[in-house]
């Protein structure tokens, strides 16, 4: 799979160093598989749930949360939040995501 948004990774780990490790190992078997569905990445990562459109992964012992959108068809992975368990539990992402999705829906795209 490609793996988009890899700085989001990079970003966690200088705030985390001792999540380097697990992080590493997650994004190597995510680059290393071709994922066609997500019953076949389940497999794999049996504990990765769909939440609103994004498939959440629990990395190093349930410690951390990477946070993907997954296009199967083009074998591509875009990483949009990487996160502690207690961060996630806020749920301040869910929060963004709808944020997001009701601004760009607005007039200022036409304004591009």
């Amino acid at each position: 799979m490609r793996l988009l948004g890899t700085h989001l990774v990079d970003d966690f780990i200088k705030k985390h160093p001792k999540a380097k490790g697990a992080l590493r190992r997650w994004q190597k078997i995510i680059e290393g598989e071709d994922y066609r569905s997500f019953v076949e990445l389940r497999k794999t990562f049996p504990q990765a749930d769909y939440v609103r459109g994004k498939t959440v992964f629990n990395v190093g012992g349930n410690k951390i949360r990477a946070i993907t959108f997954i296009e199967y068809g083009i074998r591509q992975v875009l990483i949009t939040h990487v996160l502690t368990h207690a961060e996630y539990d806020n749920r301040n992402w869910i929060d963004y995501e709808i944020i997001t999705r009701t601004f760009s829906r607005t007039k200022y795209d036409k304004l591009k």
